[in-house]
């Protein structure tokens, strides 16, 4: 029902926003309805990643990735799950979207780079994935220090 999944993604929102308040080093780029332990196939994904004073979030529901495009390129990833853990994960550069809004009006985006990055991770939840469950190699596994800085968590 649309109240539920409404009252769901503003829960989420807050909670996202309450878990970066404290992290100096952090932010928080998206959350996936399992991470709050509700068992909806809902995302939302922060508005604009570059202002962390900006707590806007977009609101996709059932989302799936209907086409990836490009090499994978590995970055880190870093994940309110799993805490003060990095990795470095492979992802595809583009992807495409569907969804659907608030509303249940159907919505298509086409995702490049770190938002393309978001997508691919917050999907994953929804499917039962963390992004440490893409990493083979112990030597891809970081965790953060207090000053901000990465320390290989398998030295």
């Amino acid at each position: 029902d649309e109240t539920e999944i409404r009252e769901l993604a503003e829960s989420m929102i807050k909670a996202a926003v309450d878990w970066e308040a404290g992290r100096e080093h952090e932010f928080s780029a998206a959350l996936a309805a399992v991470q709050v332990a509700q068992p909806y196939r809902v995302i939302v994904v922060r508005d604009d990643f570059e202002d962390k004073v900006n707590n806007s979030f977009s609101v996709y529901i059932n989302p799936e990735i209907v086409k990836s495009e490009g090499e994978p390129v590995e970055e880190l990833e870093g994940c309110l799950s799993v805490a003060d853990v990095y990795g470095s994960v492979a992802r595809y550069p583009k992807v495409k979207i569907k969804a659907l809004n608030l509303e249940g009006n159907p919505v298509r985006l086409t995702a490049h780079g770190f938002l393309a990055r978001v997508f691919q991770h917050e999907i994953d939840h929804t499917n039962g994935m963390v992004f440490v469950d893409r990493i083979d190699d112990p030597h891809k596994l970081f965790h953060l220090q207090d000053d901000g800085t990465f320390a290989p968590l398998h030295p």
